[in-house]
């Protein structure tokens, strides 16, 4: 591919990322969807994932244990390559590129590539749901919607959530691989 098609491409990519985060971002004009979104966010900044893992060997002992233990190891290698990658790209935040874009949320940081929030939910959802498969519907809309958040709440474009789930299920994957090899 040419460099110009390279460009044009990316071109085409940006303005989308921009169309869809300043459409979804109009939801805030809706207070109970503002609000919605808002506590979705919050839960997924890690107290949702908290709760599950210290309640794991709670109801469910030493499998629970191991399933919430598990879970945090998946989490730490997450937060360690999401840091790496965040760093390295500094992608600025929509609402500080554009104008139109407000931001609904206090952001962790200044830069939006890729979702930290998205990319621990597919990762926790990935392991959780292996130890055990029944939460993986209420996991994967949990997740769904935390991806969706980033957006309305003008915190992150379409593509840094979609790189953020697959990074997640990457990383959820790889963890269950390596349990597997020991």
């Amino acid at each position: 591919m040419s460099r110009s098609r390279r460009q044009s491409a990316f071109r085409a990519v940006a303005h989308w990322d921009q169309s869809v985060t300043v459409m979804l971002n109009r939801m805030l004009q809706w207070r109970k969807l503002a609000v919605f979104f808002s506590a979705i966010s919050i839960m997924g900044n890690g107290r949702l994932w908290y709760l599950i893992m210290s309640l794991l060997p709670l109801l469910h002992g030493r499998y629970g244990l191991a399933a919430g233990l598990h879970m945090g190891l998946t989490g730490l290698a997450t937060l360690l390559i999401y840091r790496c990658v965040k760093g390295a790209t500094q992608r600025p935040r929509p609402g500080a590129v554009h104008e139109s874009i407000l931001q609904g949320a206090a952001s962790l940081d200044e830069y939006s590539f890729p979702s930290g929030h998205t990319m621990h939910a597919v990762a926790f959802s990935v392991v959780a749901a292996a130890w055990f498969p029944g939460l993986l519907p209420c996991l994967a809309g949990f997740s769904f919607l935390t991806g969706i958040s980033r957006i309305v709440l003008g915190l992150h474009y379409p593509t840094d959530v979609i790189l953020g789930a697959i990074f997640g299920l990457m990383l959820g994957q790889g963890s269950l691989l390596l349990l597997n090899l020991f």
